[in-house]
């Protein structure tokens, strides 16, 4: 392992739907925690979602894992979400800053937490939207804010200020996390890193590019090199003149 990945301070969660690549991670002493979604389980053809979900629990006991909420209705989301959290101890529960129609559920999450359910509100992409969330939050249960830096990214606007300005605000409530969403490369490890982040979430493809972390760019140079020189060789390729 490099020197840059042994000083790594934020941790990294993978995010998946697959039960066997959950267990692999779970395994992985770089991994400190698991995130999923109904996107994701729908692509790795889970259908029962509970049952799914308490097969995964039933096999990963610490780390903590965070299953969202798939309703839309206010109403059916805090139902949904209070059943959800007493699956296992370890368990956050995904709640969408809003509704499909652009409902805030700020208030809905401080419902949530004023009763002790440890969130992960998904899918923000604003300070204003941070701003609300935090005045509704219990400061003393935890709860995950998870910032879609990567998708912030895919606007063309720069996620670095907002990420930035998110952990001022949560910085007076160690209980609270800031959790870097959607990463594009490894590099956004070392950007979330320094804007303080707690944790960014890591597919099982990303993840395996860690190893690249604080590699030697002219080695880096010479393996791309031999890459590029095997694959022609192993194709047999050829030119005639």
């Amino acid at each position: 392992m490099s020197k840059v990945n042994q000083a790594r301070t934020v941790k990294v969660f993978s995010d998946g739907a697959d039960l066997q690549s959950m267990l692999d991670a779970a395994a992985d002493p770089m991994i400190s925690g698991l995130t999923t979604n109904p996107t994701l389980m729908r692509k790795a053809g889970i259908t029962d979602y509970e049952a799914f979900a308490r097969e995964v629990l039933s096999k990963i006991t610490t780390l903590p894992i965070s299953l969202e909420v798939f309703a839309d209705d206010l109403e059916e989301m805090e139902r949904q979400a209070k059943a959800i959290a007493t699956w296992g101890d370890n368990v956050y529960v995904k709640v969408p800053i809003t509704n499909t129609e652009g409902v805030s559920t700020t208030a809905l999450c401080g419902t949530l937490s004023r009763a002790g359910v440890k969130l992960n509100v998904t899918a923000i992409f604003t300070i204003d939207q941070v701003k609300e969330l935090l005045a509704e939050l219990d400061p003393n249960v935890p709860a995950v804010i998870s910032v879609f830096a990567g998708r912030i990214a895919d606007a063309g606007v720069d996620p670095i200020p907002v990420m930035t300005e998110t952990k001022q605000l949560m910085s007076a409530h160690p209980a609270w996390e800031l959790l870097w969403a959607s990463p594009r490369e490894i590099l956004n490890v070392i950007q979330a890193e320094a804007c303080g982040c707690d944790i960014i979430t890591m597919t099982p493809d990303l993840i395996a590019k860690l190893k690249s972390l604080g590699k030697d760019l002219s080695q880096f140079s010479l393996e791309t090199v031999q890459m590029f020189y095997n694959d022609a060789s192993a194709a047999g390729y050829s030119i005639q003149t």
